[in-house]
């Protein structure tokens, strides 16, 4: 019996992270706008906006976790910002998000101090919402996720 394995993503991945990551976009019915260059260059360039675990099972791709660093004042410490997450459909229930999570957690707190992990969940995912409440997560009813898409985002970009 095969075992999952969890790593780090390295450049040679980005197709096969993108390939995970738009499976995640259709199980969500959202758009995947992003091809395998935006993903390497983003991952994998000179400045390097996320990084990203891999499980896989049998040289196959079964769960993903895309995330970056960010700094909170209120809680003085640096966190982790889970962007993504994603585990192949065959593997639901089997422990993989967990221990892509626990990874997630590990890897942060020794690149960058991280303290807390953050993440969103849409409100209609109740199998999700439920999941990760198992593991300990709370919901934050102070906080409201805002986002300035990609045209009022040059807009104020460049009127600033």
């Amino acid at each position: 019996m095969s075992r999952v394995t969890i790593r780090l993503a390295e450049a040679q991945d980005a197709a096969r992270l993108n390939d995970a990551l738009r499976e995640l976009s259709k199980d969500l019915n959202d758009v995947h706008r992003a091809s395998n260059e935006d993903v390497a260059k983003a991952g994998f360039g000179s400045a390097p906006s996320f990084s990203a675990l891999l499980a896989e099972l049998d040289g196959g791709v079964v769960g993903v976790a895309l995330y970056s660093s960010f700094f909170s004042t209120t809680r003085g410490a640096p966190g982790v910002f889970v962007s993504d997450l994603w585990v192949a459909q065959s593997q639901r229930g089997s422990g993989v998000a967990r221990r892509l999570l626990s990874a997630v957690c590990d890897s942060a707190a020794q690149q960058w101090g991280a303290a807390f992990l953050r993440l969103n969940v849409y409100h209609h995912n109740e199998a999700a919402i439920a999941a990760y409440e198992k593991l300990g997560f709370d919901t934050d009813l102070h906080e409201r996720v805002m986002t300035l898409g990609i045209d009022n985002f040059d807009i104020l970009r460049v009127n600033a």
